[in-house]
């Protein structure tokens, strides 16, 4: 669709003046000719001393409600009910017939016929139907009836015009396939696609039962600052803001982690918060700037609790949402009434490539210098193999080498759902250490269809050792890294964190999961696109000018 503004914009006081015959004539849509076309109509609607866009319609049934109440209902038992209703919906099929004419009307999802005649609604109202357009939004009165095809119906006596659409609705309903326009003018995307709306609608019952979730568990769910003054919680590039008032730059939430665990430290010991996240950063079938988890916390308990917590919650889920704990996802079969554990470790040598012999054992990836070692043997194989190979960079530790094996070669494997557990000390900053095993952290991660579903561990709660690793941060440095020492946080650890468990799953994946949608971007109503004309900067259209003269 393509948008014409005048070069000139009209004051406010001007507007407001132009006849409302001319509300929308100074932009022009494209197609032009319909967009034009329905314009001359809607100025014949308003010459028959109608409005519209009128403020109100009372409705006393949904199309899905009458369908769901009457569906059964015979023919003569309509006609001696003489159920009376009022229904309004968008027009998605015409058809007229001289005097008479039938409609089909859409409302939150689901269609019903209308039928119209002459002689029930008088010259005025027989002259508005035939004005009106598919994906008009009309209300209508009358009563329930049975057609000849035994179809139910309502007998129209009024009826109203709720909102003209100047344009079309996208290849007459027959569904709309161009995935770009699907994103960009989602209106149109969930008018035209009854499984790009069951998707959100799903995704709404996903919410609603992650909410029963923990409700039932003794959790409350609070809300934390969207904007900090440090960025934390998680290793990502956050995106800058500014207060004017304060003169202070601040970070969009890359997480809410921080701040739930000081709430656990004032007393709430059972915490969660369904967020939005930001994160500056690569954008994928995957990844969305702009994303949702749910994020919770539960003191007295450590990981190994969350882990058995997780399998019954995406048991639930599934059969809940699903109606059965096997969901169908592209050509894969999840069964999430079994997961599998593996330890990061465990998980390397299970999906070491067979052509590579032999595979690391256990103890060379526990060895000082040994995931460096494996690491580089690997990688020179992948490259002359064409295998996919790590993406190293700088000087690594042995915990980093152990995170890139395991993401280059396992990651994708692990189609069935499985809790990954024990990570390097490394990769895992806010983690609590595991006994016995002081370069391992008390960590786990969620796994389905190759994709990280949740992240989980056992919180570290020494204020010594975070500030520690809080330095250790900083000192590496990098993009993703914290720029300031979150003094803060630390003296609320001083106060005392109880031995806690938190976790944050991601609502985003967790959906398309559920729903089979193959994108992020098919479960998020309006995913971050490049813009389609992008505006020139300030000087830039006058440097282009003088370029073309």
């Amino acid at each position: 669709m393509r948008l014409i503004v005048p070069c000139r914009t009209p004051s406010f006081a001007a507007i407001l003046a132009v006849h409302s015959s001319e509300r929308v004539s100074r932009l022009q849509f494209e197609p032009r000719d319909q967009f034009e076309q329905r314009q001359k109509k809607l100025e014949q609607i308003q010459q028959l001393g109608l409005d519209p866009f009128p403020r109100e319609f009372r409705w006393t049934h949904t199309p899905a409600q009458l369908l769901e109440a009457y569906g059964q209902a015979q023919a003569q038992d309509l006609e001696a009910a003489g159920v009376q209703v009022r229904v309004a919906g968008r027009i998605v099929s015409m058809r007229l017939m001289g005097k008479a004419g039938f409609a089909h009307i859409q409302g939150n999802g689901t269609r019903i016929q209308i039928y119209v005649k002459k002689d029930v609604l008088g010259e005025k109202g027989f002259a508005l139907f035939h004005l009106l357009d598919l994906g008009d939004t009309v209300g209508v009165r009358g009563h329930l009836f049975r057609t000849k095809t035994n179809e139910l119906s309502i007998w129209v006596e009024e009826i109203f015009l709720l909102s003209k659409a100047l344009l079309p609705m996208p290849e007459k309903w027959h569904g709309l396939s161009d995935v770009e326009v699907r994103y960009r003018q989602r209106y149109l995307d969930l008018i035209a696609n009854d499984k790009s709306r069951q998707i959100f609608v799903t995704r709404s019952r996903i919410i609603q039962e992650l909410r029963r979730y923990f409700d039932g568990r003794g959790y409350i769910e609070v809300e934390t600052p969207m904007m900090h003054p440090i960025a934390g919680g998680a290793a990502a590039r956050p995106f800058v803001t500014h207060h004017n008032a304060l003169d202070l730059d601040l970070y969009l939430r890359i997480a809410p982690e921080l701040y739930l665990k000081r709430l656990t430290v004032g007393g709430f010991d059972r915490v969660y918060e369904i967020n939005r996240n930001f994160r500056n950063e690569g954008i994928s079938t995957q990844h969305n700037p702009e994303f949702t988890m749910l994020e919770f916390y539960e003191a007295y308990s450590n990981y190994t609790d969350l882990m058995d917590l997780n399998e019954e919650l995406f048991s639930r889920l599934a059969k809940e949402i699903a109606g059965s704990t096997v969901v169908k996802y592209g050509e894969y079969k999840l069964d999430f009434s079994k997961f599998q554990r593996l330890s990061m470790r465990e998980a390397i040598i299970k999906y070491w490539p067979a052509e590579l012999q032999p595979p690391p054992t256990h103890e060379e990836l526990a060895a000082r210098g040994g995931p460096s070692a494996i690491g580089q043997r690997y990688d020179a194989w992948a490259k002359s193999s064409g295998a996919p190979y790590t993406a190293a960079k700088g000087q690594l530790t042995d915990g980093d080498w152990t995170g890139l094996l395991f993401e280059t070669i396992a990651e994708s494997k692990l189609i069935q759902p499985t809790i990954l557990y024990d990570f390097p000390i490394e990769i895992s900053p806010l983690s609590k250490q595991k006994p016995g095993e002081p370069e391992l952290v008390e960590r786990f991660e969620v796994y389905a269809a190759g994709m990280e579903i949740a992240n989980g561990f056992s919180e570290l709660n020494d204020p010594a050792e975070q500030e520690r690793r809080f330095l250790a941060q900083l000192a590496q440095g990098g993009e993703d890294s914290p720029k300031r020492l979150d003094v803060d946080y630390i003296q609320a650890l001083c106060y005392g964190l109880p031995p806690t468990a938190g976790e944050g799953i991601g609502i985003d994946r967790l959906t398309m999961l559920l729903t089979d949608a193959k994108s992020i971007r098919d479960v998020i109503l309006f995913p971050l696109l490049r813009p389609e004309n992008p505006e020139p900067q300030p000087g830039q259209a006058d440097a282009q000018s003088g370029e073309k003269a």
